[in-house]
């Protein structure tokens, strides 16, 4: 089997009390058939340091930019065309709108989050969107900025299934977590269920919300299993099936061809 962890923050897992290294943190995901990661980046220095980090890796592909809970009154535009113009960046993000936290930078939210679509659509790679609380304006720039040229997927999906339709008519992928195993979320499975095979992927982000049964806890990659686990029994398929079309899936929109057998 050969899952693939298509969002996780590797350098966020704990490291002093849970991981001995990141060694020990992949050991513990191939074991479970998870054998391939997309670690993301928030800001462009903490991309950069992914880079460095995953380097003798070749099984860490990485994308990164600018998170909108990371923006400033003073976007670098130029760094993040620098960052995105790097060979071994597959995607630019996360990048979105989040307006759960603060009401007063909506307005420098939507500048960044169209920046980073046409930047994305220049160098042509895909994009990695994050969305809470902002449904409609996250779908309004994505059409408005023409982001079904270069791609890209919502992560973490907990919106409604008009939202996943909206983005399917686009070309996007819908990646979902462990949310999905969570007793509160029949809506969001529902959502899961209407999603096809060929536009799903699988993600953990972690270190965050760990799926059932490990609730709570620190999430990481090996988790991915769980969630692909209980996809597939929701999908009706084995998860051997699922692993396979996901991780075509991902290396169709990330362009990552991997050294890969369904065997592996």
């Amino acid at each position: 089997m050969f899952l693939i962890d298509s969002h996780c923050h590797l350098d966020a897992l704990n490291y002093s009390e849970l991981h001995t290294d990141l060694d020990d943190v992949i050991t513990k995901a191939t074991n479970r058939g998870v054998k391939h990661y997309l670690a993301v980046g928030t800001t462009i220095e903490q991309t950069l340091n992914l880079l460095k980090m995953s380097a003798p890796y070749s099984t860490i592909s990485v994308a990164g930019g600018i998170h909108p809970l990371h923006i400033s009154e003073h976007p670098n535009l130029n760094a993040l065309m620098q960052l995105a113009e790097i060979p071994e960046i597959v995607a630019l993000g996360e990048t979105g709108l989040d307006y759960y936290y603060n009401e007063s930078d909506h307005v420098l939210q939507q500048d960044y989050f169209r920046q980073h679509i046409r930047i994305a659509n220049q160098v042509n790679k895909p994009i990695i969107v994050h969305t809470r609380n902002a449904r409609q304006d996250t779908l309004a720039i994505l059409t408005e900025e023409n982001a079904e040229k270069c791609g890209g997927v919502l992560h973490c999906f907990t919106e409604d299934k008009q939202t996943a339709a909206r983005l399917l008519d686009i070309g996007f992928y819908i990646s979902f977590s462990g949310i999905v195993t969570f007793k509160n979320a029949q809506a969001l499975r529902e959502v899961a269920s209407y999603v096809p095979l060929e536009r799903l992927l699988i993600e953990t982000d972690s270190p965050y919300l760990a799926p059932v049964p490990f609730r709570g806890k620190e999430n990481q990659p090996a988790y991915a299993r769980d969630v692909a686990d209980y996809l597939a029994v929701l999908k009706g398929i084995t998860t051997e099936r699922l692993a396979s079309i996901t991780t075509q899936n991902f290396i169709q929109l990330f362009k990552c061809p991997l050294n890969y057998t369904q065997e592996n």
